[in-house]
């Protein structure tokens, strides 16, 4: 090399790795994500009988051309430790030529203030990490809280800080065994003070692993809601939410630390585009925090009111996930021109 061209090449090198530069490069890279499918978008049919966790799969290729999956670990009806059973929906997805990405894992309260009862949680959240990593997955979703609780409309077991502690002290203890095992578990903002993203993030600033994450949903921002008629699934829908935090900037919080993203909708209006979230805008925040050729899954919730709540402005779980990847297709053209 000559002195010239050294010279040039050391000053591009400079300047491609100044802020500005790198900055520029991050915003003009096309934007793409690949497109998975939750398993709750059909919650009504699991619950309802119509349709078995084994049939997960071939559903999402067939019908939908989706070739990523997120599992819900109620629909395995405790079939997570059945080796049998696993090692036949591993040869199914492997067949079909999917990638099951993780299992939503809505456990025991990882966050309880009671040490025996957390330490209780995190041991039974061991073999749904067993489980997704013989399935192929590299991560689990675990919850910070008590579900069981919020859709009883019980109060909070402890106050704000008091349960960040105990949370941190639960997920660091899960995160340790996930650490041997090569795999994530990522946290989403669900229910009550986990779906306040300042509360996940002062969380997260307890938990020193480096297998931690978030996985951001667009609809779960609701940190107050009415309390349900019933403890069913479509009695939680109905309910109400009084206090919620913006969901823009909520997002743009967690995206820092996200492993996925999940694309909640629930009704469409006569353009295709989500009544409840703008699309465009949503991913304009996820494209500009650097987050890119990640997984986005679809999570389609209304086909529950429109089969249990019998309300017809809500899609069939068919149509709705139709037009959710419709639109998560449209959000990338937009995007990129």
């Amino acid at each position: 090399m000559n002195r010239r061209d050294f010279i040039q090449t050391t000053t591009l090198a400079a300047f491609s790795t100044s802020p500005l530069m790198t900055s520029k490069l991050l915003y003009n890279q096309k934007f793409d994500f690949d497109i998975s499918l939750a398993e709750f978008s059909f919650a009504s049919e699991l619950y309802g009988g119509k349709m078995k966790n084994m049939d997960f799969p071939t559903r999402a290729v067939k019908e939908f051309d989706i070739h990523i999956l997120e599992y819900v670990s109620g629909f395995f009806f405790g079939k997570h430790t059945d080796q049998n059973y696993l090692k036949e929906l591993k040869t199914l997805t492997d067949d079909l030529g999917v990638k099951n990405h993780l299992i939503m894992v809505d456990g025991e309260n990882l966050a309880s203030l009671k040490d025996d009862v957390r330490k209780k949680a995190v041991e039974s959240h061991l073999p749904w990490l067993d489980a997704a990593k013989y399935l192929g997955c590299d991560k689990i979703r675990v919850n910070l809280g008590d579900a069981t609780a919020m859709m009883t409309g019980k109060p909070e077991e402890g106050n704000k800080e008091d349960t960040a502690k105990a949370a941190a002290d639960g997920y660091q203890s899960l995160l340790e065994h996930a650490e041997k095992m090569d795999m994530y578990v990522i946290v989403e903002n669900h229910f009550r003070y986990s779906s306040d993203p300042d509360w996940l993030l002062s969380v997260f600033k307890q938990v020193p692993s480096t297998k931690k994450g978030f996985l951001p949903d667009f609809g779960n921002f609701c940190m107050e809601r009415s309390k349900p008629e019933g403890s069913d699934i479509a009695s939680i829908m109905k309910t109400k939410c009084l206090k919620e935090y913006d969901k823009y900037d909520g997002v743009k919080k967690l995206m820092p630390f996200a492993k996925g993203i999940s694309a909640k909708t629930h009704r469409f209006n006569d353009q295709g585009d989500d009544i409840d979230t703008d699309f465009i805008k949503m991913f304009k925040i996820i494209k500009d925090s650097g987050w890119n050729n990640g997984i986005v899954g679809i999570e389609y919730e209304g086909g529950i009111m429109h089969e249990w709540g019998k309300d017809e402005s809500y899609l069939t779980n068919v149509d709705g996930i139709k037009k959710t990847k419709a639109l998560l297709e449209k959000v990338l053209r937009e995007l990129n021109n």
